[in-house]
């Protein structure tokens, strides 16, 4: 498997980019395009990787980070999306924003993605909205991922004059279990 692949950028394709490692091998890499946006050609690049195996084809997706290609990997979980979607989906926002939408089942949204109708939006977020409120953890630093009603907490914290970095720090550090929305805004409030 390739996981990380490291070199400079070589050539900006119609949404994939050539990496050139310093042992003398390009790849090339689908990236979403907001991802894409923010590369230019010569520069040094580390980018996470998810190699698609297909009878006839392997495909490399990139990614901005670990959390990234985590999410990257749930989406492509659910049946009837796959890596090119999943990648769609990543270009609509942030991390944050796409789990924010599937939390609160914003089906329109999620139907922007070329690709994407109705119906696997709908599945998208029957399947991941549980997960998304559990909040994912971060295997490379240990950060939850908010999403769901920890969103609707943090949104209030920021109400109320909290920054969203402050905000978001209080709300990792409840504990989420069986609480709803107004027991652990009660908690974020005694702690900030």
């Amino acid at each position: 498997m390739i996981s990380i692949v490291s070199g400079i950028i070589k050539n900006k394709g119609k949404s994939d980019i050539l990496v050139f490692t310093s042992s003398g091998i390009g790849y090339e890499i689908n990236v979403s395009t907001s991802f894409f946006a923010d590369l230019k050609i010569g520069e040094k690049i580390e980018i996470y990787t998810y190699l698609k195996v297909a009878e006839n084809v392997l495909e490399l997706f990139g990614f901005r980070n670990l959390e990234e290609k985590i999410f990257f990997e749930l989406l492509i979980s659910i049946k009837g999306l796959g890596p090119r979607g999943a990648l769609n989906i990543l270009s609509l926002g942030s991390l944050d924003e796409i789990q924010d939408a599937i939390g609160r089942g914003d089906i329109s949204y999620l139907t922007q993605v070329s690709g994407i109708g109705r119906r696997t939006a709908e599945r998208l977020v029957v399947e991941l909205k549980n997960k998304i409120v559990k909040s994912l953890k971060s295997e490379s630093e240990g950060k939850e991922l908010i999403g769901g009603k920890l969103s609707d907490v943090v949104e209030a914290l920021v109400a109320i004059g909290h920054s969203k970095d402050e905000a978001r720090d209080i709300v990792k550090s409840l504990d989420t279990k069986d609480k709803t929305v107004e027991e652990l805004l009660k908690m974020a409030l005694k702690r900030g």
